[in-house]
């Protein structure tokens, strides 16, 4: 069984950035592949980046060019590098394992909690 913590949420205006992080414990971290997607209210569950166990990258086009995934291996923590945020980009931000990964919730096996981001305009 895999746990997955978040951190890194907060308050900031728009243009500012963020850094989201994501220590798991539990598991075989290096051969998990990692993704981050993010929940506004009332609204599905969105992609925004995925990362897999060879350091390949995908990102949502909404975000790409803004937004930057990475993996520490040693510190079995996914990281989520956020610059130029938008007030569209407030959300929940959830973290996830999966052995497939993917832009779909449905690669993943495991779920933190998720990180509060708010963006102002």
């Amino acid at each position: 069984q895999v746990q997955l913590v978040e951190s890194g949420g907060g308050l900031v205006q728009a243009g500012g950035l963020l850094r989201l992080s994501c220590a798991a414990s539990g598991g075989t971290f290096g051969s998990y592949s990692m993704g981050w997607f993010r929940q506004a209210p009332g609204k599905e569950r969105q992609f925004v980046a995925f990362i897999t166990w060879r350091d390949g990258t995908t990102y949502a086009d909404s975000v790409k060019g803004r937004f930057t995934i990475s993996r520490d291996n040693a510190k079995n923590t996914v990281y989520l590098q956020m610059n130029s945020l938008k007030p569209e980009d407030t959300a929940v931000y959830l973290c996830a394992a999966g052995n497939f990964g993917g832009t779909s919730p449905q690669g993943y096996n495991y779920w933190g909690q998720g990180t509060q981001v708010t963006v102002s305009s």
